[in-house]
């Protein structure tokens, strides 16, 4: 192998960790046919440098990349979000009360309930799912309002946390940035995982909906834990052993297959 042969996996090594936020060396020596021992040569030569920081396995982005507009969320994967909604609606039995979080696929969530007869309440501090069940006649909808972040058309802060400590929930269905076997689930900032854990703790269930590109990935540096009972809700294109890492860690994951209809 050359010096540019080298380089240029380096070059590739440094753009997966901005994108993802944090790489393994078992996964990039997988993905670039190279020993591990190649790969810690590589980011010891990447750390030294200053591009990369050191993490017990692998290695992190100095920064954290810009999160994604929910507009363009929206457009990456929809396959594999909508099979995942329409697991995650066999979840949810009639008369139930739940909450919907934030984000894209939870949004897709609230799209395939429009469809459905379960005489449904439904809060939310997102005004995407508020406007996609606005015309679902079997659904009450309740808003939880706050501080408004346009990024991901969605309320935050005391006044949502507020509302929700005068709630109870039969199932919350969270979305997330990232997930991680030892470290939870992730978000782009404190706030924004607060509100995830009160969530969880109104809730009697709780899944979190993620695509498998997901799994693995840290793209910021807020995080909440997994809890026992929590539920992951991903496509069948995750990495099975992301998969067995999860279940290892007492995760429930179920595998939604985008080609069934």
């Amino acid at each position: 192998m050359t010096g540019a042969d080298a380089r240029a996996r380096r070059e590739r090594i440094v753009t997966l960790a901005q994108d993802t936020g944090l790489t393994g060396v078992d996964e990039l020596s997988e993905r670039f046919a190279v020993s591990p021992s190649t790969i810690r040569r590589d980011l010891a030569k990447l750390t030294a440098d200053g591009r990369l920081a050191r993490t017990y396995g692998g290695a992190m982005a100095l920064t954290a990349p810009a999160e994604t507009p929910l507009h363009r969320r929206t457009a990456q994967s929809p396959d594999a979000k909508r099979a995942i909604a329409a697991l995650a609606v066999t979840r949810i039995a009639p008369g139930q009360t739940i909450l919907l979080d934030a984000g894209s696929t939870v949004a897709a969530l609230a799209r395939a309930l429009r469809g459905t007869r379960n005489d449904l309440t439904v809060a939310t501090p997102s005004l995407t799912a508020v406007v996609e069940l606005g015309g679902a006649d079997t659904v009450q909808v309740t808003c939880l309002g706050g501080a408004y972040r346009p990024l991901s058309h969605a309320f935050v802060g005391p006044l949502t946390e507020a509302a929700l400590e005068r709630m109870t929930f039969d199932a919350a269905f969270l979305g997330t940035d990232g997930v991680s076997p030892e470290l939870g689930i992730c978000e782009a900032d404190a706030e924004q995982i607060r509100l995830k854990e009160l969530m969880a703790r109104r809730a009697h269930r709780v899944y979190v909906l993620a695509h498998a590109a997901k799994l693995g990935a840290a793209p910021f540096h807020a995080w909440a834990p997994w809890q026992p009972g929590w539920t992951l809700v991903t496509d069948a294109a995750a990495d099975p052993a992301q998969v067995r890492a999860l279940r290892a860690r007492g995760v429930e994951v179920l595998l939604a297959d985008p080609d069934v209809r």
